[in-house]
Formats: structure tokens, C-alpha cells, sequence
């Protein structure tokens, strides 16, 4: 969404406003856009005052389109749309969930707001078929990479400084620490690997709920080869001194999307290896831009980084295959162009007021 909303702010046909439900902001650079940001913060779970001031926001604003980016917020969007004729963006669509039944309460929120939704946006295929998203609304847009984040890079020599990276080769898995992420393989992996050999060090980026859970896994005889590092904010800086990087999912709770640490692993040019399924097998082509592998599988994660270490051309070829991947089919400005040009359909095909393509979209 952040990368969206700085391509959006030089389309002179397209104006834009921010709601949001929290005012814990990671990415700082959204108060640099000079829009105007406007804060629902519910007081309890079911507080029902939030349709009435996202009514307000809207009826004053008058967009074209809402666009929401979870399930929660599609379901405060479907009244507010109905009742004032705007059209609604449902952008929900970030996994490809295991329990497709109401149990799962995504799952739930989908079923109640798809029938009102212009169009339903997944970042993967798998997404939109796990979700049963109806086919004439669903529209797949890949998340896209911004190599402009690549002129920030951290000398590598710091980074091995700062996090006491001393082993020659450097193993890399980012992620939440929450059940949606099989840390378990990644440590149990590393602990086969640092059992025969002392040249490799394991890497953890990430917090959550598990964090204290996982590290309770590592004893101090691994500690110097396995380090959890917690929240960073310059990752693509740690993945540049990583030399294969991981993502395994724990695909018994959780499906994946297109992930953006993958995203940013191949765009680095780093040999990746990650669990199949979801919408990983949309970006990684297995045996050429890294491996895909059973879930919950340490054994094969452990045999397939030595080949790796092993084989320094096979993760030259890799990462440079995985580069181009990116370039070509998830670079910023093809997601982009597609989003914009969903918003813009939407004027074409307006039964209210038919206009120009070229004429100003206000967007929420």
C-alpha cells in the first residue's frame, strides 16, 4: 500500500485519502505524502460508531472507490458503500487460507462482503481460488518490488559488526514469529547443520507472539551459529549479507500469499528455499530460482542449504534467475499500473455517470 500511495502521488488524474484503524505506523515515509490521514480507533472489538464516522469521512470526502486492505475493513466498508453509491476495492486477499469454512474468520468476512464488492483483489492466484472469490470481480496483482529501496544498502562489513556475524557463510529467514511461520524447521535445521560444521550462521528477523517460545529452542551450545534478532528496519541490508535466504510456513494454519520476503530475497539476487504451496509457487521456479520443499521438513531444508554453501555458482545462477523473475513479473510499476487501472474501469463502467478515462479519480 505504501508503494501504491507514492506512485499515486504523481498521477495528477488520481487524489487520494487514508483512513486507518490504528496508529501504530511502521513505514514513517506516510506522513511525508502530505494527504490527509484520518483514525478510526475502535474502543472495544464490536464498536459500531466506527461505520458512523466512516460514513462521515466518506460523505464528506466523496470517493469514487474504497479501497480496503484486510477483511476487517472490508466489512465496515460494504454499509458505508451501499448507503452512499461508492464502489468497493476489496483488497483482503493476502493468503490462501487452509480452513476455507466459517471457522475461519477471514474465510467468514469474505462470504459476507464479496457480493457487494466492484472487484476483489488477490496478490496470488491461489488466494483468489482458496477463497472461492467470484471470477468476473477477481483481478490477481502480484505485490511489487521497488529497487529504489536497493540505494539504502548498509555496507555489509557493518552489518556483520552490529549482529557479530563471524562465520563465513550466513543463512536468512524473515518472518513473523507467530504460528503462520514454521520457525521450528528453520532452527531445527540449523541445529543439524551446526552439529557437523561451524562455518554457517543462522539468522532470525522478526518478533511476535512466539519469539521468546523459539528461543527457548536455541541452548547455548548453538548460540553463537543461531541468532534471533528481533524487528529490524533495514532488512534489505541484513538480506545483502546473507548467502541463502529461507521462508518456511507452517501450511497447517496458514497459506501463503505472495510474500514480500521473497519478494525482496530474489530481488537481492539471493538463492532461496522456501516451503511449497500458496502463492510461493507463483514467484519461485523450483530448481532454477531456488528450491521448493515439503512443509515441516528440517531434514530437507538442512540438505538442500549444504548444497547450496556447497555450490557457490548454483547460488550465483539462482540469484541472478531470481533477480530477473522480479524484473519481469513483480517489478513496482506493473502492480501499480493495474491497480490504477481498476480504479479507473471503474469510471468507465459507471451506470451512474459515464466519464473519461483521463478525468480526476478520488480514491479512499
Amino acid at each position: 500500500m505504501i508503494e501504491l500511495m507514492k506512485q499515486l502521488k504523481s498521477d495528477t488524474d488520481i487524489k487520494f485519502e487514508l483512513v486507518l484503524m490504528n496508529t501504530g505506523i511502521h513505514y514513517k515515509e506516510v506522513f511525508d505524502f502530505g494527504i490527509t490521514i484520518h483514525y478510526l480507533i475502535r474502543k472495544t472489538k464490536k464498536d459500531l460508531s466506527v461505520f458512523k464516522r466512516l460514513y462521515a469521512i466518506c460523505k464528506e470526502y466523496k470517493p469514487d472507490v474504497l479501497h480496503c486492505w484486510d477483511s476487517m475493513t472490508a466489512v465496515y466498508s460494504v454499509p458505508v458503500c451501499k448507503l452512499l453509491h461508492i464502489k468497493l476495492v476489496n483488497g483482503m486477499i493476502t493468503d490462501s487460507p487452509v480452513r476455507q469454512n466459517l471457522t475461519n474468520k477471514r474465510w467468514l468476512r469474505a462470504r459476507l462482503t464479496f457480493p457487494f464488492s466492484y472487484a476483489i483483489i488477490g496478490n496470488s492466484i491461489a488466494g483468489l481460488k482458496a477463497y472461492h472469490a467470484p471470477k468476473n470481480k477477481s483481478v490477481c496483482i502480484y505485490n511489487g518490488f521497488n529497487f529504489d529501496r536497493l540505494k539504502k544498502i548498509e555496507d555489509a562489513a557493518t552489518i556483520r559488526s552490529k549482529f557479530n556475524i563471524r562465520a563465513k557463510y550466513v543463512v536468512l529467514m524473515v518472518g513473523a514469529f507467530e504460528m503462520r511461520k514454521d520457525y521450528e524447521s528453520y532452527i531445527e535445521a540449523a541445529k543439524l547443520i551446526c552439529n557437523k560444521r561451524s562455518d554457517i550462521e543462522f539468522i532470525a528477523v522478526g518478533a511476535g507472539e512466539n519469539f521468546d517460545r523459539i528461543s527457548k529452542r536455541i541452548i547455548p551450545d548453538y548460540s553463537d551459529h543461531i541468532k534471533l534478532v528481533g524487528n529490524q528496519l533495514n532488512v534489505e541490508s541484513i538480506i545483502n549479507v546473507a548467502d541463502i535466504c529461507v521462508l518456511m510456513t507452517n501450511h497447517k494454519v496458514h497459506g501463503e500469499g505472495i510474500s514480500n520476503s521473497v519478494l525482496e530475497y530474489m530481488a537481492m539476487g539471493k538463492a532461496v528455499i522456501a516451503s511449497t504451496g500458496g502463492g510461493t509457487n507463483e514467484i519461485i521456479e523450483n530448481n532454477r530460482t531456488g528450491f521448493l520443499i515439503n512443509p515441516s521438513s528440517p531434514q530437507e531444508l538442512s540438505e538442500k542449504i549444504e548444497v547450496l554453501v556447497n555450490n557457490i555458482q548454483l547460488r550465483k545462477t539462482m540469484g541472478i534467475a531470481g533477480r530477473q523473475r522480479i524484473e519481469d513479473h513483480f517489478s513496482i510499476n506493473s502492480m501499480v499500473n493495474k491497480f490504477i487501472q481498476v480504479y479507473k474501469n471503474f469510471q468507465l463502467n459507471s451506470e451512474e455517470q459515464v466519464r473519461e478515462v483521463t478525468s480526476k479519480s478520488k480514491i479512499i
